[in-house]
């Protein structure tokens, strides 16, 4: 009979996975950004492009400190798993929607972004949705540490992706990713610049 192992030795197996689709993502918006740098005439820039590049960016680097919390769940199980992947893979599939593998048919990354931009708004409002859930798999007291701005920012975020959705507005886009950045910046200052 084989001993079981500790609660504290399960979380880094599992990150171990997490962090290789984080990695995977991470690759990708630095092998579009060293893309960009290498062949600069290439396809028009887009600063609403680059702008969700930074955000997506912070995003996986915050993903991953904030996913530390984990460290304390006591009852990992299979679909416990499956869901913080499913939830590292819709990170992942949001930096490949930056990034395509080619671009031959767009004439610009703008052109590609307002192209993509149900797929790509659509799975950024899932992803303020998958994490409600993983804060509530860390339990109560986690979640009552954001307080009542948690309950208001995840469904004013998603509805802005739902705009996102419907409009090819140029000033909305601007506008969006601005705050966005904005706000994920004091998000992260305010809540999360110590890991514990």
């Amino acid at each position: 009979m084989t001993p079981e192992p500790a609660v504290a030795e399960i979380f880094p197996h599992i990150r171990i996975v997490m962090g290789m689709i984080i990695g995977l993502g991470m690759a990708r918006l630095l092998s579009g950004v060293a893309r960009i740098v290498q062949h600069p005439d290439q396809y028009r820039l887009y600063p609403v492009h680059l702008a969700w590049v930074a955000s997506l960016l912070l995003t996986l680097v915050h993903f991953w400190w904030w996913e530390f919390g984990l460290y304390g769940v006591q009852g990992w199980t299979f679909g416990t798993y499956l869901f913080i992947l499913g939830y590292a893979i819709a990170l992942f599939l949001l930096c490949a929607l930056l990034f395509p593998d080619s671009m031959q048919d767009y004439k610009s990354y703008e052109d590609f972004f307002y192209s993509r931009r149900a797929w790509f708004f659509g799975l950024l409002a899932m992803t303020y949705l998958l994490d409600i859930v993983d804060t509530l798999i860390k339990g109560e007291v986690h979640f009552a540490h954001f307080g009542g701005e948690y309950l208001i920012r995840t469904p004013i975020l998603v509805a802005l992706c739902l705009i996102a959705i419907a409009t090819a507005s140029r000033r909305y886009h601007l506008a969006f990713v601005t705050a966005t950045l904005l706000y994920q910046i004091s998000w992260i200052w305010r809540l999360f610049d110590t890991i514990v």
